[in-house]
């Protein structure tokens, strides 16, 4: 697109730009809260590092649970907000003075953010490395063919069986020495049970094989196999299903989901 390269320049400098002017003032916050030496260099990275790799973790929970979403959003939630009330109370301190005096509060509050983004960091490792883990297994345990070519029967060439016509046909024709019709692929003579109905043909019902591997598909997609979701790709396929039979294989692959990272966990 026109223009983007500028936007991201723009994006880069602008993020730069508050990250600065932001570490600054982290900066003094420490110096105030008795943070010693070359160590107060480092404070405001704990605040706004950790604003940067949360959302990072974010883009890569995407397809997790709600529940880890909402934990990474809660963390990231609570570093934008310190990062924030840092700011306004060393703007506000050094417009009541010109020396940066906090109150026991305040100091104290800043000495307990090392310990919490410790904790916090790690678990959040955790929490993407078990997602990750997960969609790996789920992964290994899907159909070597991938999910769109297994779900779609595939339809190289059609099926034509022609019948003779009896009236034209007697038994003085076959006596003849015609040309044998040409052999036709085995493959293409047997009437497939994959194969997915035409334009103008009558719905059949979805064979089970293929009805998992659309679930398996959508749950390595997504993580969840909701029933409505699978009915819709097998109708999208041109297939009917049951409620009953949607559900079971929803249940069948959930559970899979459920034994992957649960052996993960373990």
């Amino acid at each position: 697109m026109r223009g983007s390269l500028s936007i991201r320049v723009g994006i880069v400098l602008l993020a730069g730009v508050a990250f600065a002017l932001s570490y600054d003032a982290l900066r003094q916050m420490a110096v105030a809260s008795h943070v010693r030496g070359l160590l107060t260099y480092l404070f405001p990275l704990v605040i706004d590092g950790f604003i940067a790799i949360g959302i990072v973790a974010l883009l890569l929970l995407r397809t997790a649970p709600v529940r880890s979403r909402l934990y990474v959003w809660a963390l990231v939630g609570v570093a934008t907000g310190t990062s924030i009330s840092a700011n306004v109370v060393h703007a506000v301190g050094l417009n009541e003075g010109t020396r940066l005096h906090l109150n026991n509060a305040t100091a104290g509050a800043l000495s307990a953010i090392a310990p919490l983004a410790l904790a916090g960091a790690v678990h959040l490792y955790l929490v993407i490395n078990r997602h990750l883990a997960a969609n790996s297994t789920v992964a290994a345990a899907s159909p070597a063919t991938p999910p769109a070519e297994s779900a779609t029967p595939r339809e190289d060439r059609p099926v034509r069986q022609e019948q003779p016509d009896d009236a034209t046909t007697g038994p003085s024709a076959k006596a003849n020495n015609a040309p044998a019709p040409e052999a036709k692929p085995a493959a293409a003579m047997a009437p497939s049970a994959k194969r997915a109905p035409g334009a103008g043909q009558r719905n059949r019902t979805v064979p089970d094989e293929e009805l998992l591997a659309m679930a398996r598909a959508i749950g390595a997609e997504t993580g969840e196999v909701p029933r409505t979701a699978l009915e819709k790709a097998v109708r999208a396929k041109g297939y009917t299903v049951s409620k009953d039979d949607a559900q079971k294989a929803a249940a069948t692959v959930r559970a899979e989901l459920n034994a992957a990272k649960n052996t993960i966990a373990a």
